[in-house]
């Protein structure tokens, strides 16, 4: 008896391109091909948009997190009359998966309202190559945002300090001394008026591949100021103390002329940073949508078991999908999760063996430890949607990298009302390093009920108790595997990075479709139509 679901028959069963996974690398892929015309079938086999950059409520996330980070084994390979038939495996990429619900009643009662980002924290600055792409594609339309409300730079002591990003905000904080203004003033005079090409202002080459914590120790600013500019402005990931990965000041500056052309670039987002409504799944959706509107044909709860590969040439023609059903094209893109054991042994064609290679994914050395917590108070009172940096060494002198954290609320449409969604990540290179970090940032700000903590930490926990800290009411802990994009007749695009916002996964994107079509311009100009701005929402437009 066949236990597979009734799969519907796919048809045509030729297509440009076969596009597997919702995820945004694949959705941008899929609505740029589909805006150049190509004839594009985009498959999933999850129920939902987003695949590793998905939004979920809390019951999915638990599941999706414990899928991927187990190693399904695959069934043997075959031959067919014309085609060597190589089954998907899938390869963990999460462990370390820590989850915990102390309030189990009170959650169940409201799990589907959550929209949990698998890859938080994550925002767009208003300036990013992300927002262009989106008004330029037209994805914009399907999309509503809402600005991030403040930035604060973090300490050990629970501490949290405003980050003076604007000439107002320089003017208003009440915590900078009066030369520590100036100084800051004069620093952004200076950065405004080189990127404007004043020349009394121009930053020499020089200086601009120097270091650029040494460019700020020779502009004369203390420390705080140089934490706040490095860390909270220019983002960068690890201590730049240390003479280990150094940030250029020409790096450094574009972040900076990045993080300024951000602030107050739309209408309703006075600050430099924004979240879409819903969660950030709502980015693979409106590009997925984008693609639909060009020709895209999409099927959803459809698993991809096998790829066909020409049994004289070596080359890719086709998957075979769970239904038993054959579908062919001239090129194909995996989500990051796949991959194809490599055959061995005399009888693999010398053509296959030449191509098999390409399944060998690239990974970065480092990981991301991820952090989600929900709470029923908000680390600052009267805010809702705040960031927290802290820098290298804040918290404890073995942490090498910055660790941030992003608290949305209930006004973003991801959690009931009263409630609070926080999201931590850091980079790290194992996962006891990358646990340390994250648990580090819950005990300076939370309340951990009892039973997430040892005997050790009573103490902690109730002076944490006694400030008034908000209580953790459900905690996820998890490590991701890094994995970069790579091209051939068959595509792999990225996991989800460590930064704050896209603009890597935007780029990635961009030098796959240009691999893949050299001669189709990536996404021609579109006219978007006029976007809501009810509740306050941030509508796209330039």
């Amino acid at each position: 008896m066949n236990d597979n679901p009734p799969y519907p028959p796919i048809d045509p069963t030729t297509f440009d391109l076969i596009v597997i996974g919702t995820g945004l690398p694949e959705s941008i892929l899929s609505a740029a091909a589909s805006a150049a015309s190509k004839s594009v079938l985009h498959l999933d086999p999850n129920p939902f948009y987003g695949s590793h950059f998905s939004s979920l409520p809390l019951s999915d996330l638990t599941s999706f997190l414990t899928f991927h980070s187990t190693s399904p084994s695959s069934s043997s390979d075959g031959q067919l009359h014309d085609f060597t038939v190589l089954d998907f495996a899938t390869r963990p990429l999460y462990s370390s998966v820590d989850i915990s619900n102390f309030a189990p009643q009170l959650l169940h009662q409201h799990s589907r309202k959550f929209n949990i980002d698998v890859a938080g924290p994550r925002v767009l600055f208003c300036a990013d190559h992300a927002i262009d792409l989106m008004l330029k594609s037209g994805a914009s339309q399907y999309m509503e945002f809402k600005s991030i409300d403040a930035t604060f730079v973090g300490d050990g002591n629970g501490n949290l300090w405003t980050v003076p990003d604007s000439r107002a905000a320089i003017f208003k904080d009440k915590t900078l001394g009066l030369m520590e203004k100036n100084q800051l003033m004069r620093f952004f005079k200076l950065v405004q008026g080189h990127l404007a090409g004043e020349e009394a202002s121009k930053v020499s080459e020089e200086d601009l591949q120097t270091p650029f914590v040494d460019f700020l120790n020779k502009m004369g600013l203390p420390p705080k100021i140089k934490s706040f500019i490095l860390y909270a402005i220019a983002m960068a990931d690890y201590d730049q103390g240390d003479g280990g990965d150094l940030l250029k000041t020409k790096d450094g500056i574009d972040q900076l002329a990045l993080y300024s052309a951000s602030i107050a670039r739309f209408q309703n987002a006075p600050g430099a940073m924004i979240y879409p409504v819903y969660g950030q799944g709502e980015l693979s959706q409106a590009f997925c949508r984008r693609a639909a509107v060009k020709g895209c044909l999409y099927v959803l709860r459809m698993p991809v078991t096998s790829l066909l590969i020409d049994k004289e040439s070596g080359s890719y023609k086709g998957v075979r999908l769970a239904s038993g059903q054959d579908i062919f094209s001239k090129k194909l893109i995996l989500d990051p999760s796949f991959t194809v054991p490599l055959l061995s042994g005399s009888s693999s064609p010398n053509p296959l063996q030449r191509k098999l290679p390409l399944f060998n994914f690239r990974e970065d050395r480092r990981k991301v430890a991820r952090g989600i917590c929900i709470t029923k108070s908000s680390l600052k009172p009267d805010i809702s949607n705040i960031l927290i940096v802290y820098p290298p060494r804040s918290l404890f002198p073995e942490q090498v990298t910055s660790i941030r954290l992003l608290q949305i609320g209930s006004n973003l449409a991801v959690c009931p009302a009263g409630m609070f969604v926080l999201y931590i990540s850091t980079l790290c290179s194992s996962d006891d390093q990358g646990k340390k970090l994250l648990n580090a940032v819950m005990n300076t700000l939370l309340t951990i009920p009892a039973s997430i903590n040892s005997e050790s930490n009573a103490a902690v926990q109730s002076e944490t108790v006694e400030k008034g800290k908000p209580t953790v009411l459900w905690s996820a802990l998890y490590i991701q595997e890094l994995s970069l994009g790579q091209v051939d007749f068959i595509c792999s695009t990225p996991m989800p990075d460590g930064d704050l916002n896209y603009n890597n996964v935007v780029d990635a994107s961009v030098k796959l479709f240009q691999h893949m079509y050299p001669d189709e311009e990536f996404f021609p100009e579109t006219v978007s139509s006029e976007n809501s701005e009810d509740d306050g929402g941030v509508a796209l437009e330039t």
